[in-house]
């Protein structure tokens, strides 16, 4: 495009929009030093130099700093033209793009402002201007920063087009010439445009040309017709004024305003003297000739977002909730809010639809769907705002945040990481389906005003314990979400419990009797770590918050519900699930089609009252109907003693099996190194058979057979392997389908993941897989191809691929096919109309074009004439011109509608798709099911493979007396990070002691023993094998621990207490199948009552549990006393000690006999503490430790008839005269006790 000349040889900016040539004599072009003078701040009587720097909106010089800008200093004022000037005096910019290495930012009036009531972006013309309450002079805010070249520019809106045909539907337009010479008029003046070839015509498209400035994002969307944007006074009708955007032309005054013009010409007044660095004195505003009530008196309405919420709303300064308790109040429930009846009447439609959502999700973040964006307003906006730093702005009276529609996934989670619930809320309908509705349906006089706003809904609400979408979930492993009844029978706690995975649909039950120390609830605790915890107010016990408290993250959600109407009874419960029906039978009663697990619980109050409390909740979620009619509901026990081997709260964390001690990470822990699962599902199914070990020695055995036929021969293993790799979650996925919340994509992903299972199981047919697990599993596997066959042919899955669309192929859905016809025949006729005026104007230029919304504008070449006065203009280049015809109009609005109803078809199709996917819904689980057991058993191949050598498989025996032998046992979960690792035999049972009392020094290696063997112990009993060159076992019961040294401050309870509270539960859970580990029990307390302790506690294990397991201890004197009981072993671990030196060489090796001591002093030496320090330490120790003087009395009386004190406790508890009976094993412990004396 063509640009003006400079004027003359004055020194100009880089690349600057030149200015047409003035004729006036008055204003040489050497007084004109630079263009930068037209645009600076002016007074508001000149307003011919104001329109022409409306119109142009050019930025300052990008070399001059903000600073000067601001204040304009360097510049002097040039004459403005008096009124009798020539009309060409008045400059005009051209419409060609500044050309700038880096444009600075101007805040100019072509730029968008927002509309004070409605918080939108609108141009707005100068003498409506105003920008934060700020006065504008000549597009410029007065006092605004300029801007710098360093700063991005904000893209402004301009108001045409472009000549290419082909460009974006975003790119921003050029402005149109309305006329080649200005022409007054008494009401109004228009601007000279420069000599662009393109004429503007305003359409639809034009009010979004700036939708994608993601700067500026909040633009009017066409849903809510409350938000408009700022009336604009009809023009002049004129036949040129017609077709010129109302934004481009500048509103003058009244005939009757005057103006005081300048007695020098404007030129003058802003010669830019280079030498003259002084700022000047801006000159006065004359306001004599403005109307009052236009500046003067016109209030300025703040902006939301720089106000608080209470300053609009006044009852957010004092929250109560819907009851009208305030915050202080017992009763408080932080999720509703109140608001006051007459505060209602002051709301918009839009603030109505959006408080009456939010009064009762007052704790939870809200996304409001707003055209093609997801917006959080006042509270939560503040909340966006301060986390994650997104922009805060205005929507009506409310402050605002937005994010786009795509990212919603991506900032809920952000939300829901952070420990906030997410509610979201999506349009009922579209802008268009919202006219089609008002049209068909005839509104009550009352609702006129409602029915401006789009409906929306309360879609669902997102919690960290409740995600449903995959995109959402952070991992592979199940989430849950756990409703907990608590009461009490017989003075000891009782429970029913309730948990889901809302992620797969799959429910758990479980009542129980708990131990005073509510072992079992512990136990439960530890397996699950749920992440949103269900409780009923003021109803649970101090114990109950300290055991979840100490299980649970930070980020773990508490919803705590109030008695009877929210968390309900049993009966209540009952009675709610008949009322719901969300088991129905057609020729039964509907209770006779419950699941089984339901049909058991249904005579359990506490178990009822926590499931009703369960779905209550999740029915607030608006989910509970899509996770419930799955009828997904099993048993859980915590504890399965008839089955499994029982690893309880304590013990899992001890042995660090799913988290490790360090950072509470998985990394290093058992878990971690036996996983090797490829599915998703198949990796959560493996967490519960390393949550239960198997107890079953025959179960155990058909396990390691299986992982013996995989190792040995590698082509299933293999197989499995490449072909299941990408598998997706389908458990998750056929759960998604059944709520009817799936995607076309991932409905595609899940027939091809179950067609992929069919051909990997129809290629295990071919190598044989025999009679073991591995066969039977094959065999039970349901039959996927016919479930899968009427799939095949069912739809276009290219299209649903790549478009996310449902097209059902011919004669399956009778409707769609309907539809689909008459969109075709419309989309004829427009044809067939655009083949009419071809021949009409002889021309085949003429073209359908979409632009924005306003699709099949009929393009015609600028050149055609004869264009009939009924089409209307739609839009313009200096090539073409765009119209609309009444028939195209018509047949325009008809095809809109049938696609929107269309579009509606689309959506019923897919859910009948999902409801018949939905009528096997057991046989895709059962196959899930089947490959996650597969899957498993390779995970369990795949690390005995990975131990190396030595490693053996487990052998399982059956003999009265317990026993455990590894030969060379080594540390599994340390084999990858330690080479150099020593390993040990372990014997305990059989035909040797069942107890080993450890002793040894410190750090000597007595832990890695005692955690060792527990690993292994469970490991064989997962049927892996053991990394040791032999291993021969009876299956363990229980693995019961008591390690390190720990407190629990905030149940009070000290390290002494927590000490024995794991003792006492061993010694009354333990049997003689158990295993159990002691690790210095005692040291939490004096060494006269730690030693009493331990020793008593040994006496009672070894003698009347006859458990195996280790005593690990500091108390040499132990060793003396039980030397010769029959089951229990002195074990000490080997080192070597240098007493000159103070240095002890660990060899980590475990022998027989008594430590000769535990060495602190050489460990406090080998730590760098000072030898004066150790010396004087030393030398108490030996004058005054309490048990090496109590060995040295119990060697003297050994040298006498000494009867150990358990010995002597034992016989009279016998010769009591209430004693109880004594069992036939402790009575033949202590006649070989009394036999070695």
């Amino acid at each position: 495009m063509a640009r003006g000349k400079s004027s003359g040889d004055a020194p100009t900016t880089p690349n600057p929009p030149s200015l047409r040539k003035s004729s006036s004599a008055s204003q040489p072009a050497k007084n004109q030093r630079s263009i930068l003078g037209f645009f600076q701040k002016k007074s508001d009587t000149s307003p011919a130099v104001k329109a022409s720097a409306v119109e142009s909106g050019l930025p300052s010089s990008p070399l001059q700093p903000a600073s000067s800008r601001r204040s304009n200093g360097h510049f002097t004022k040039i004459p403005v033209p008096s009124s009798d000037s020539s009309q060409s005096l008045t400059p005009a910019p051209s419409s060609d793009a500044l050309e700038m290495s880096s444009p600075p930012r101007l805040s100019t009036l072509d730029e968008k402002q927002e509309d004070e009531e409605t918080g939108l972006p609108s141009p707005t013309t100068p003498s409506e201007a105003k920008t934060n309450g700020k006065p504008v002079q000549n597009g410029v805010k007065v006092g605004a920063s300029l801007g710098s070249p360093g700063r991005k520019s904000r893209k402004s809106i301009n108001y045409a087009e472009s000549d290419d045909e082909y460009s974006d539907e975003d790119e921003v337009f050029k402005p149109t010439r309305a006329n080649a010479t200005r022409s007054r008029s008494s009401k109004r003046r228009k601007l000279s445009l420069d000599d662009s070839d393109d004429e503007f015509v305003q359409d639809a498209a034009v009010d979004e040309a700036d939708m994608d400035d993601i700067e500026n994002f909040i633009v009017p969307d066409d849903s809510d017709e409350e938000i408009t944007g700022p009336k604009k006074r009809k023009r002049a009708s004129t036949a040129k004024a017609s077709r010129v955007s109302p934004a481009l032309a500048v509103e003058a005054e009244d005939d009757d305003e005057t103006f005081d013009q300048p007695s020098a010409s404007s030129a003058q007044q802003w010669t830019y003297d280079p030498e003259n660095l002084k700022p000047l004195n801006p000159r006065p505003v004359n306001t004599a000739g403005t109307r009052p009530n236009a500046i003067a008196n016109k209030k300025h309405k703040e902006k939301a977002h720089t106000t608080e919420p209470e300053q609009r709303y006044p009852w957010l300064a004092n929250i109560t909730d819907a009851d009208r308790n305030p915050p202080s109040h017992p009763d408080y429930d932080p999720r509703t809010i109140y608001i006051p009846p007459l505060a209602w009447a002051k709301f918009s439609p839009f603030e109505k639809q959006y408080w009456e959502i939010k009064q009762k999700f007052w704790d939870t973040i809200v996304f409001f769907k707003k055209g093609k964006f997801y917006e959080l307003y006042e509270n939560d906006a503040t909340v966006g705002h301060q986390l994650f730093d997104l922009k805060l702005t205005d929507r009506v009276n409310m402050r605002m945040v937005g994010v786009p529609e795509m990212s919603l996934d991506h900032w809920a989670s952000q939300f829901v990481a952070k420990g906030y619930k997410i509610a979201r809320v999506d349009q009922a309908e579209s802008a268009l389906g919202k006219e089609m509705r008002e049209r068909d349906i005839k509104k009550p006089a009352g609702k006129a005003k409602e029915d401006k706003v789009i409906r929306r809904e309360l879609a669902c609400v997102l919690t960290a314990g409740t995600l449903v979408d995959g995109g959402m979930l952070q991992d592979d492993m199940s989430t849950f979400c756990v409703s907990i009844k608590e009461s009490t029978v017989d003075d000891v706690p009782a429970f029913g419990i309730s948990f889901v995975d809302t992620a797969t649909g799959q429910f758990f039950l479980t009542e129980f009797i708990d131990d005073i120390e509510m072992t079992k609830f512990e136990t439960f605790v530890a397996q699950i770590r749920p992440q949103e915890i269900i409780l009923e107010k003021s109803s649970v016990s101090v114990k109950v918050l300290r055991i979840l408290k100490n299980n649970t993250g930070p980020t773990t959600i508490w919803n705590y519900l109030k008695p009877i109407t929210e968390f309900w009874t049993g009966e209540t419960a009952y009675r709610e699930i008949n009322a719901a029906r969300y088991f129905v039978s057609e020729d039964r009663d509907d209770e006779e089609v419950w699941p089984q697990a339901l049909k058991e619980a249904k005579g359990k109050e506490l178990l009822m009252s926590a499931y009703g409390a369960l779905i209550q909740y999740l029915r607030t979620l608006k989910i509970e109907r899509e996770l419930v009619t799955l009828g997904n509901i099993s048993w859980y026990d915590p504890i399965r003693k008839a089955t499994s081997l029982v690893l309880d709260g304590q013990t899992l964390i001890n042995l660090e099996i799913f988290a490790n001690s360090f950072d509470g990470g998985q990394e290093g822990t058992l878990f971690t190194m036996l996983n090797r699962c490829i599915t998703p599902f198949g990796k959560r199914m493996f967490r519960q058979w390393v949550c239960h070990p198997l107890a079953d020695a025959k179960r155990i055995n058909a396990r390691l057979d299986a992982v013996d036929a995989l190792n040995a021969d590698t082509t299933i293993r293999d197989r499995f392997t490449s072909q299941l790799t990408k598998l997706p979650d389908l458990e998750r996925l056929i759960s998604r389908i059944h709520a009817g919340r799936c995607k076309a994509q991932d409905f595609v992903r899940t027939l091809e993941g179950f067609e992929q299972i069919e051909y990997t199981c129809s290629l295990f047919d071919t190598v044989g897989t025999g009679e073991g697990v591995i066969g039977q599993l094959l065999a039970a596997m349901p039959d996927l191809a016919g479930a899968l066959n009427h799939w095949k042919t069912a739809f276009n899955r290219i299209k649903a691929k790549e478009e996310g669309l449902f097209v059902p192929e011919r004669g399956v859905e009778e409707d769609f096919d309907t539809s689909h016809d008459r969109i075709e025949q419309i989309q004829g006729m427009l044809e067939s109309l655009l083949k009419q005026a071809r021949r009409d104007f002889k021309s085949n230029a003429i073209v359908f074009r979409d632009i924005g919304k306003e699709i099949y504008q009929l393009e015609v070449p600028a050149s055609i004439k004869g264009i009939p006065r009924n089409w209307d203009q739609m839009s313009a280049t200096s090539k073409v011109k765009r119209y609309y015809s009444a028939e195209l109009r018509s047949l325009v609005r008809q095809l809109q509608e049938a696609q929107e109803t269309h579009s509606q078809i689309g959506k019923e199709v897919a859910g009948r798709f999902f409801e018949r996917f939905d009528e096997d819904y057991a046989v895709w689980l059962g196959a899930v099911k089947i490959i996650a057991q597969l899957d498993c058993l390779i995970s369990l191949a795949k690390a005995s493979y990975a131990l190396g050598e030595p490693s053996c498989r487990p052998e399982f025996v059956d003999e009265d007396r317990s026993v455990l032998e590894f030969t060379e046992l080594r540390h599994p979960c340390m084999l990858p990070n330690v080479t150099d690792f020593i390993p040990n035999d372990v014997r305990l049972g059989g035909e040797t002691a069942n107890i080993n009392l450890l002793t040894g020094a410190n750090a000597a290696g007595k832990s890695t023993i005692l955690r060792m063997t527990c690993i292994a112990v469970i490991m064989a009993q997962i049927g892996c094998y053991v990394p040791c060159i032999s291993a021969r076992l009876t299956p363990v019961d229980r693995i019961m621990s008591r390690l390190g040294a720990n407190d629990n401050i905030f149940a009070a309870q000290s390290t002494f207490f927590v000490e024995l509270s794991e003792t006492k539960k061993i010694l009354s859970e333990a049997t003689p199948r158990s295993l159990v580990i002691l690790d210095e029990l005692g040291r939490g307390t004096s060494s006269y009552d730690g030693v009493a302790v331990a020793q008593a506690v040994l006496h009672h294990i070894a003698t009347h549990i006859g458990c195996t397991g280790f005593f690990a201890t500091h108390y040499h004197s132990l060793a003396t006393e039980f030397a010769g009981h029959p089951e229990i072993a002195p074990k000490r671990m080997q080192i070597h000690v240098d007493d000159e030196n103070r240095r002890v060489t660990f060899l980590y090796k475990l022998e027989d006999g008594v430590a000769e001591g535990s060495f602190g002093m050489h460990c406090a030496a080998m730590c760098g503490i000072s030898n004066r320090v150790i010396d004087t330490a030393e030398k108490a120790a030996k004058e005054w430790e309490h048990t090496s003087r109590l060995k040295e009395s119990l060697e003297k009386a050994r040298s006498g008839c000494y009867v150990p004190l358990g010995v002597q406790s034992d016989i009279a508890w016998m010769l009591r005269e209430k004693s109880e009976e004594v069992d036939e094993r402790s009575l033949d412990v202590l006649l070989k006790a009394i036999a070695t004396l």
